[in-house]
Parts: structure tokens; sequence; C-alpha cells
């Protein structure tokens, strides 16, 4: 396909620029490769060819040049033809997803073998029994006989003679590439550079550096980089090879993923994973500055996802993020990928209508491509006109030369709606049907482009929405009108903006290091030598790629922080003024207010060196039209807003300069097609770029004809995303502004929505243990506020016996008013809420978490009911009176407060997008899919009701209390009966659960067994009648201790439930809380172990399971942080229950002590073990000991305190989870 631009049609380059040789600007993808190539006199042209072709050639990038030089295979590619070749590639991106890399091993301290597969605990998805976690990228672990401390000191030195075996050894096996990984290797570099040097003398071909990979604090985000450095470096090293082999001598570069070429022998396995849409970013940003647009929000559609980005003065870079699984930790172009493309499939659950998250792919591809595929959403743009068959390349069918097939897509469209029909009652047209799917997937698009823009404080409206990418030009109309945007731009080489951007990048190469100081005049000339150093390593690395100096420019910024906080924001080198004023106004666009009198410390300081493109960007102008109007290429039929219209269909090659196009209509070109809405109009300009503008202010829905309360299926899930992504945003905004480590880092909190009666419509939880449970508080400030709350006001509770947890998780509830309902004795419409785990609040244990507590008093200050704002006032004085004024006063009150602004900032955000969709929607609309969500998530839990059986299970506790459930099933009704008589009275130790944890476990099993990701809502606790009996240990009266209810008793709940229903094995059934602090320090974390096997799979070790997902603090972190050492942290090999499927094992975790403190532990399973199912055997018990300095162990039971002395090491063996049948 290729596509010679005419010089009228585009490029004729001004003369100042005419090159003497061809260069090629190449975007290798997964499906096709794309090439602009420019012309030695100037001009541009453009091909296309498939990636993977093996019949026909062997290489793409290589073939595409050979076809456009006019070369026979096989003859070479010279630098006398050929200036340069600027390449993006999918090579290294692809081998990950596929985890095709280079057999390696890690090399790393001793302790630390199971660090990045243990990493932080936490599971990818919180509702999987069968849990799956990414496997590991190395083939083989090499622990290393050494130890540095977290400021420098020598613990044990390297012992060269048995490392240098270890490493000869693993060369024996045939391994030669080697990822080094030492803890504080970031800093303290000499054991590193050691180990580096051996294995180059022993051979290995690739080593891999952590602190030359990425040289900052972290060891499991820096570990799990540098592995990926050693699996796909040798994997590029081959295909750079391979290109350069075609075509020697020629100046090669490549794409990387923060957005700047270098040199081919340069390319390193950490900057190659977004090397692709990275270019496609500088394609957009640098073809829309060009066309006079500095705000833009790009907007890559393609088969199988969508690529959205925002670009507002200077490229967006994220420093840690997370691909395929694996965390990475080097600077990459900020990009946010949904799983909605053209290829994404559509489908019917019984109540409502779903896009994605699966892809047909290229094969069988979409309905309409004549292979049997599924319906997806580019047969939807068929069944609406938006895609014409006749203007689109006929390359279907068994002879490839058929057109896409239209009457598959309308007789698959018509079977839908009449199996919707028959299933909800609801009669729908087929092509409203695809409306509906379309408007589906442009809202989840929608919401990918709030989360790069909305969540961070910029205001979208004022944006272009550039498109690119093979299905964006048929969606931008319908995506901008989803954000309020206005314009939409489209250039013309969209459909390759991709390379066209290689051509554009300059050559770049970036520097870090970790600083992790105060901002200060006095580090200041330590923090400019820093920064010299680095910019002299960046550009002489710039220099050797032949760079001329006159090109090279550096950026120097640091990345600062809030001391305590782990969000840091790049700022540009400076004074100190300077760089806290930078500071200042990024945090307050991001998080809307500033952390009063918290010192800023310097993270990080990173020096970027760049070398400017010196490709003209300008594109030749386009004819204006001398006379008469764009002529209509066709006449078709399009279908849009509810309705089909009659559209003009234009070639795009036949439009001229200044040339005006009203919608409805269609732009047609080689490689894409532009629908134009109705209420929109086109415009050609100069350079030949489509601007779409909206001519017709867009009618909100509340005005159109169809402000029906009905529960319509398109609606429902429209809804359903729309109430998640409030409570996400809600969620985002509290972890952002949060000040204490358990909210901001271990993500101990939960935001939620509720409608006016306090049901819980949408909840973004962490934490399972809050689930479903706010809805008790919640209820509680409505009962005792009726008719007195006032727009602006805020409440407050952790009360256990009025819907809490534990006292050191605190709700904050914000009624909403809308609009004129703000009046006298008006009622709220509804109420968001919430909950975080504060770091302390009092109590007779810092931490508030005192394993030995017998009344309430003794875990904190008791909170009922209590107004934290009036009429938008903080009542300060007042809320710190009462934080000071209990029995045992919390013991940082500051720190609360600062925590307790973040939730009602949360809150904040959710009361503002809940006045936004009334605004938008109307408020009756609004209230009934409050009601139809619910409605939806109770039919999802009545089907699988049906198909459980009555079940009975006894659970004994370490403590002796028993916790007996029934359940009972009404088939008749798809209801059940879950009753807890026979539990234990309510004990007179702190192992009483309220009954909000309870009603939290009980939601949590009957949503894990719902194999879709139902709304979590009240909904499902509807066709459920739960008997918890008051006064036991399940349902406690005033003064009864809760601390261990809410984490240890919680997770003997679940594995009770599923012991009655048979289903899965019981997992570790603790949560492992270990703490230890003193005067100075407090620190919490609780332990993973091994989870329950189940039919068809085995537990998974190490994980958090059930009631907790919280993540672990980095070693490095912790040892930086606090005067501890971790000695090891490993998986407990063994300790899973045999059976035909085996249980997920536990882990050993060491810590020695530093300096004296108490530790406490509060655990369970250490004298009863977890269960096996159907035949399963039992997992291994627990552990907690500890081994003093003098050589003596002190074992500790299943609850246990201790003072520990420097060189005491506390241990705790986690337990293992229980096989599932017989072995």
């Amino acid at each position: 396909m290729t596509n010679a631009l005419t010089p009228s049609a585009q490029n004729r380059a001004p003369a100042h620029q005419t090159a003497s040789r061809w260069q090629f600007w190449i975007d290798r993808g997964g499906t096709f490769t794309d090439i602009v190539a420019r012309r030695p006199d100037g001009t541009l042209v453009t091909h296309k060819l498939l990636s993977e072709n093996p019949e026909q050639y062997r290489d793409a990038a290589v073939a595409g040049i050979r076809h456009l030089l006019d070369l026979a295979p096989g003859e070479p590619i010279t630098p006398e033809r050929v200036e340069m070749v600027k390449m993006g590639t999918t090579v290294a991106t692809n081998a990950l997803l596929e985890r095709k890399g280079e057999p390696l091993a890690l090399v790393t301290t001793q302790g630390f073998r199971d660090a990045l597969r243990i990493a932080y605990q936490n599971r990818p998805r919180l509702f999987d029994l069968d849990i799956a976690l990414p496997e590991a990228l190395y083939a083989e672990v090499v622990e290393i006989d050494e130890r540095v401390g977290a400021h420098g000191e020598i613990v044990r030195e390297l012992d060269a003679e048995a490392t240098r075996r270890a490493l000869e050894a693993v060369y024996a096996k045939g391994i030669r590439a080697l990822a080094i990984v030492l803890m504080h290797g970031y800093r303290y570099q000499a054991h590193e550079k050691a180990l580096a040097t051996m294995a180059r003398e022993l051979g290995f071909s690739q080593v891999s550096v952590s602190h030359e990979v990425s040289p900052l604090m972290k060891l499991v985000s820096r570990g799990d980089t540098t592995v990926v450095d050693a699996y796909l470096s040798p994997i590029l090293r081959r295909y750079v090879e391979q290109v350069a082999q075609e075509m020697p001598g020629v100046n090669l570069q490549f794409m990387q993923s923060s957005g700047g070429l270098t040199r081919a022998d340069n390319f390193q396995g950490k900057d190659a994973i977004l090397s692709g849409p990275a270019g496609g970013i500088v394609g957009m940003v640098r073809a829309s500055s060009a066309a006079g647009f500095e705000r833009v929000i790009g907007f890559d559609m393609g088969g199988t996802s969508t690529d959205v980005s925002h670009y507002h003065g200077e490229f967006e870079r994220v420093f840690e993020t997370q691909v395929a699984g694996v965390r990475m930790r080097a600077p990459m172009m900020s990009i946010h990928t949904v799983a909605a493309g053209g290829g994404s499939v559509l489908s019917f659950d019984g109540t409502r209508l779903r896009v994605g998250p699966d892809s047909a792919g290229a094969n069988p591809g979409p309905a309409a491509y004549r292979r049997g595929g599924p319906l997806t959403v580019t047969d939807c743009n068929v069944m609406l006109g938006k895609i014409q068959p006749a203007h689109f390349p006929k390359v279907f069918g068994p002879h490839a030369n058929e057109p896409l097939d239209r009457d598959v897509v309308v007789a698959k469209f018509t079977a839908l709606a009449a199996e919707i029909e028959q299933a909800t009652g609801r009669h729908q047209t087929p092509e409203a049907l695809a409306e509906g799917f379309l408007e589906i997937a442009i809202g989840s698009m929608a919401n990918a482009i709030k989360k790069i823009s909305v969540q961070r404080g910029h205001d979208v409206s004022r944006y272009v929405l550039t498109t690119f990418g093979g299905a964006g030009g048929q969606h931008a109309c319908g995506v901008a009108d989803a954000l309020g945007m206005t314009k939409v731009f489209a250039h013309p080489l969209a459909g390759v903006l991709s390379a066209y951007g290689m051509g554009l990048a300059d050559q770049t190469a970036m520097r870090e290091r970790m600083i992790e100081a105060p901002l200060s005049d006095d580090g200041l000339a330590a923090l400019d030598d820093a920064l010299g150093a680095l910019a002299d390593d960046a550009v002489n690395v710039l220099l050797s790629q032949g760079v001329p100096p006159s090109r090279i420019d550096t950026v120097r910024r640091v990345h600062v922080r809030y001391a305590g906080t782990d969000s840091a924001l790049a700022v540009p080198f400076g004074n100190v003024a300077q760089m806290r004023a930078a500071f200042e106004a990024a945090y307050r666009q991001r998080y809307s207010f500033l952390m009063d009198g918290a010192a800023l410390i310097v993270e990080v300081a990173s020096v970027e060196a760049i070398g400017r493109s010196d490709a003209p960007v300008d594109i030749a102008s386009l004819d204006a039209r001398t006379s008469g109007a764009p002529q209509a290429g066709d006449r078709v039929k399009l279908y849009a807003g509810g309705a089909w219209h009659e559209a003009a269909l234009f070639a795009r090659d036949t439009l001229l300069a200044g040339d005006t196009i009203d919608g409805p209509a269609i732009v047609a070109e080689k490689s894409g097609t532009t629908v134009i809405e109705p209420g929109w109009q086109a415009q050609m300009s100069a350079q030949g770029n489509l601007v779409l503008a909206r001519v017709v202010p867009r009618a909100t829905q509340r005005d159109a004809a169809d402000r029906d309360t009905q529960a319509d299926p398109v609606r429902l899930e429209i809804f359903n995303n729309l109430f998640m992504s409030i409570a996400e945003q809600m969620g985002l905004r509290l972890q952002n502004t949060a000040y204490s480590v358990n909210i901001k880092e271990r993500l101990d909190f939960s935001c939620a929505l509720f409608d006016r009666d306090g049901n819980l419509i949408a909840n973004a939880p962490h934490m399972p243990v809050h689930l479903g449970s706010m809805g008790e508080s919640i209820k509680t400030v409505i009962e005792r506020n009726r008719g007195e709350m006032r727009d602006g006001d805020v409440f407050m509770l952790n009360d256990p016996y009025h819907g809490g947890t534990h006292l050191p998780d605190v709700t904050v509830i914000t009624p909403v008013f809308v609009g004129a309902d703000g009046a006298a004795n008006a009622e709220p419409l509804f109420y968001v809420g919430s909950r975080g785990h504060h770091a302390d609040i009092g109590g007779i244990t810092p931490g508030s978490m005192p394993p030995d507590s017998t009344h309430v008093e003794e875990e904190g200050v008791l909170i009922d009911n209590w107004q934290l704002v009036a009429a938008g006032e903080l009542r300060d004085r007042e809320t710190r009176g009462l934080l000071a004024g209990a029995h045992y006063p919390a013991r940082n009150i500051d720190q609360n407060m600062a925590d307790l602004r973040a939730q009602v900032a949360a809150n904040q955000k959710g009361v503002d997008e809940l006045r936004r969709m009334v605004s938008e929607f109307g408020r009756d609309v609004v209230l009934a899919y409050m009601g139809h969500v619910q409605d939806n998530a109770e039919a999802a839990v009545r089907r699988v009701i049906g198909a459980l059986a009555d079940g009975h299970y006894r659970y004994a506790l370490d403590n002796g209390a028993v916790i007996e459930v029934a359940i009972r099933v009404d088939h008749a009704t798809q209801g059940a009966t879950i009753d807890f008589t026979g539990t234990s009275a309510q004990l007179p130790n702190n192992f009483n659960a309220p009954r909000a944890v309870c009603m939290a476990a009980v939601l949590y099993v009957f949503r894990t067994l719902v194999d879709d990701d139902i709304p979590l809502n009240a909904g499902c606790l509807k066709p459920l009648t739960v008997i918890v009996p008051q006064g036991s240990m399940l349902n406690p009266v005033y003064p009864a201790a809760v601390v261990s209810g809410n984490v240890e008793t919680s997770s003997a709940i679940t594995n009770a439930l599923y012991g009655a229903l048979g289903r899965v094995a019981s997992s570790q059934g603790t949560m492992n809380n270990f703490t230890f602090g003193n005067e100075t320090y407090q620190y919490y974390e609780t332990i993973a172990g091994g989870s329950g096997a189940g039919e068809g799979f085995h537990g998974a070790d190490a994980v958090q399971t059930h009631m907790t997902n919280s993540r672990l603090t980095d070693p490095e972190v912790l040892e930086w942080r606090y005067p501890v050492r971790l000695e090891s942290h490993r998986i407990r090999v063994g300790s899973g229950g045999a059976g035909r499927w085996h249980g997920g094992n536990g882990a050993v975790r060491r810590i020695r002590f530093l300096t004296p403190m108490t530790a406490s532990i509060l655990s369970n399973n250490r004298v009863h073990a977890p269960f096996g199912a159907q035949g399963g055997a039992v997992g291994a018990l627990g552990a907690n000991y500890v081994e003093r300095v003098d050589g003596t162990r002190e074992t500790l039971a299943h609850i246990g305190r201790t003072q520990m002395q420097p060189g005491d090491i506390f241990v705790v063996e986690t337990p293992g989870g229980g096989g599932f049948g017989v072995a």
C-alpha cells in the first residue's frame, strides 16, 4: 500500500531544506509496519506493509525500504543513498508480553531470592480465587553473601570466591545474561561493580547492573527494571544487528520509551518498552503545535487498544509504571492504554451490554471481515454507515479481494436485538443497539482521558483532541462530545503518525540519580554538582553519537516531594525559592491544596540532553479552491443521534484549502476514515489538516427526548462505569493528598457513593474488609441528623457498634445537595464517604492495634457521629479537642487532621462529579439508575445462588472461639440464608468482629463466586438474609474490644463461609499483623501467606488473600526509614497443603532490630491448620518466635508482645493454604 503524496496534496519541502539523500522514518507495530520516507527532493511518501510475512520477507522495515528504493531482495542499502533511518519497534514489548526474552539469572543479596516474586504481596484482581501472578522472567537465582546497610555501613563483605563459583555454575548451565540487584546498590555501588566485572570476565554477554539501569531507591521496581533490561537487551541487540547488516554504514537510530532517539548500538531493553507509542506522541505533539494547538489530548485508537496522552507545553513522563505485570523504573512517556479498540468484542450479559476487554484480533477479526468473527466496535461502524464497504480496502474473503460484509453484521445485530428483547422486554432496532454499544466504547475511552487530564487538574474542554491510528477518526467527535471538547484535529498523516513522529523526534539521553535530601540552600551546591556530573554524562552520550554540539541543549530537573509522602513532582532546577514555587504550583494544580509546614525533599536529580531534530515539520501548503464547492464522491446513509441521515462522502485527496464540510459527512482516505457527526463542521487548512469543530451546541442528555427512567441496557453499563469512575477518582485524590503511609502507600482506604437511603451504589475498595460496611456508618449519620444537614456539612465516625470496623479506620461522610435542593429543610439526594486507616488514633500502643486490649477505650478515641465540617468550615479546634480528650488520646493529632482534610477533599471530588452528572442526565434519571445498578447486581448474585447447595461449617480459632455458619438455599426465590447461630458469645479479648465486618465478609465471598465484573453495591446483599446473633463475637456490644476482629476474625469468617460452600480450601486464614515501635518510630505491616486451592487451580504462594490486599513497604524504603534490617523474606517451600490441586506456600520474614523497640504480633492458625477441601490436605501451621542475640529462641503464641534489643531477630512463618481434592 504505497501512497505517494503528490506535491500539490502535501509535501513540497521548502528549498532551503532539500536533502540530497533519502531518510526513512519507521514504526514497526504489532500488525502493520508504517514507513514515511523523505525523498532526496524533500517530498514525503508513505508505505504500509504487514509486520510478519515470512513467505515474502525476513524483516518488514528492510523490505519496505528496498521497495521504496527499487532495490532487489538482498541488494545492500548504502549510506550513499540513505542518510538516516529512524525507527520505533514493538520487538521488545512483544517479547515481554509473550515471555520470549533471553534466559537469565538474577543475582541478589542473600535472603532476597524471592523478593521480586513476593514483591509488594498484593494480588492483581481483588475477587479472583485463582490468583494469577505475573510469572518471573528469570530462570535462576544466585544469592550472594554480602550486605550493605541503608546508610552505607558494610554489614558483610562480598565473598569473592564463593560468588565466582556460583556464577561459574550458572554459566555452565548455558545462561549468558545476568541481572545484578543488591540491597541499597543504587547508592552504594562497590559490590555491584565488583560482581559486574567478575561476570564480564567469566564471559557473560549481557550484564545488567541495577545502579546503571535505574539508580533509584526501591529494590522491587529497580530489580524488575534490571531484570527486564537483561531479558530484552539481547533480543533487541539481535534485531538491531539483523537490520544493521542489511544497511552497513547507514546512521540507524531507535526510538526510546522516553520519546527521544538513540543510536542503534546504545538501545537498551529497559528503554524499548514503549518505543512505538512514544513515536506517536512525538508526531501528535509536533503536528499539533505546527497547526497552532498547544494543549492537546492524543487519541490513538488501534485494533485492540487505545492509547491516550496529554500535552501542554512539555512531554509528560512517568518514572515508575507497570507493563505486562512488571514494575519498571525508567523514564517513559506517560501513556494510558485502555482495552477498547476497533476489535473489542460486544456482548450482553442478561441485563447490560458490554464492550471488551476481549478483542477479535486480526484473525478472525470483526464479523464484517468474512472470517466468522464476533460482533465488535468496527461492526457498529459498519452497521451505522460510518464505515462504507465500498470505500474501504477490498482485502477480505478467501481470495483477499472482497469488501467488508455488511449483511452478516446486520444479521448478527438483528439477532442480538431479539435476544435482548426476550431478556429485558425492551424493543430496539439493530442500529439503535449498535449506537448503544458505540456509546459504551466511547464512554470507556473518555474515562481513560479523564484519568490523565481531569483527575490531574486540567480543564479538558480547553484542549484539542488530536486523533490518529486506524480507528480514531470514526470515534473522535463522539469522544470529544463525551468530554465537552469542541475541537478535533486530524493530520494528513494521521494513519501513519507514529512513523512521522520518528522523523521529527530529537535524539536524547536521560540520566538520573537518587538524592533523598532536604530542599535547602545548604544542599544547593551539592545538588548543582550532581546535576553537572549527570549533564556531562548525558551530553557525552550524544556527542559520541555524532550530534553536533551546536544542536545540544540540556534540561535539568529535580523531583521534589513533601517529607513523609511518596508522590514526587518534577520541577526545573533553580534556586530554592524558584523550585519551591514551581513545586507548589504543580502540587496545587494536581491536588488542589498544599501541606502547610511540611518540609520538601529532593528525591531524584535528572538531566535530559537533547539533540534537536533537523527534520522539517512544516508541510508544503495546499492549493486554495478558486471556485465552486468540494464535490462529494458519493452519497450514503449514516445513522447518528437515533436517526438515519443522508451524508456526503468525500475523498480526502480531492479537498483543497478552505473547504468546509457540514456533518453528517464522511471523509475517506487510504489510511483511515473520519466521521463528521451532526452538529460538527470540518475545515481543510492550508497545511492539509482537517480541523473539526462543534458548531451546534450539544444538547445535554437531560434535554433529549429519552428522559426515560426505565432500565436500558446501554445506559445501565454507562451509569455503572460512571458511578465506578467517580468512586475511583475520589480514591485517587485521597491517595494523593493523604499524609499517612497506610493510606498513601499501603492503600488501606476505600471511597464510595450511596443513594439517599444510604445504600451502597459503587465503591472503589482496596481493602475488601471495607466492603459494604460503610453503608451502616452512613445510615447512622442519616438517622441521627435527619432534617439537620446542610450543604457543606461533613460528618465522621469510627464507632464499631455503628458500622465502623476498628478505631484507626475513620469514615468521613458528606451529604450531597443538588441545585435548589440546598434550601432549608431539604434532604440530601446522595451521600459520599471515604474511609482511611489512620497511623494512630490513640489507645495503649502506638499505631492503635494493641494485641491484648479488652475494652474498646484501650484501642483509641471512639468517634460517634461527629460533625467535622459545618457549612464549609472545618471545626479544627473542636476536633483536635476530641482527639486529645480521650482516656488514651491520639499521639500525632496534626497527622490525623491532615488525613481528615484529605478525606474531606476526596469527598468533595465525589460531590462535584455527582452534581455534574445530575446536570448532564437530569435528577430523575440519575436517581432511577442508582436503583437499576443495584437490581443488576442482585440478579447476578441470584444466578449464582441458584447453583449452590446447603452447607455448614464450624471454624475454630486459636483462642478457643468458634465461628459456626449454616447456609440454606431457597431455590424457588434464588435466595439464601446465612446463619451464624452457634458462634461463640462476645469474647473478653479483642477478637470480636463488628457486624459490619461480618457483612463485608459475606459480601466478599458471594462476589468471588460471581465470575464477572459486576459492580459491588447494596444489591448484592438483597438475595441474602444474614442472621448474626446480637452479643455474639460477630455482633458485639459496647465496650467489646474489636481490633483483631477487623483483621483476624474477618479472615476466619471468609474461610468458614468457603468451608460451608465447599468451593475452595482455606487460605492462610490470618493477616499476621506485625507492629513495632517506640516513642520515635511506629510501623505496621501484614505479612502474606498461601492461598487455598480450588477445582482446577493450585493456590498461590506468599500473596495477600481475601479480606486484605495491602501493599508491603519496599525493603530499601523500610530500612531507610526505620532502624531495622530485613534479614530475609522467602517463600516457605512445602508449606502448602497437598492434594490434586496443592495449596499455596506461606512465607518466612526475618527482621533484625538495630535499636530497642516493642514488637507485637497478632495472628491465627498457629494452633489450628488451614483446612483442605474435598479431600485435600491441610496447610502448614504458622509460627512466631524471636532469635535473641545471645542465641536463645523465644517462642510467641498466636498473639504476643515482646521487647526487642539490638541484634535480636523477629521471625514470622506464615501458614500455607489448604489443598483441594484427593492427590
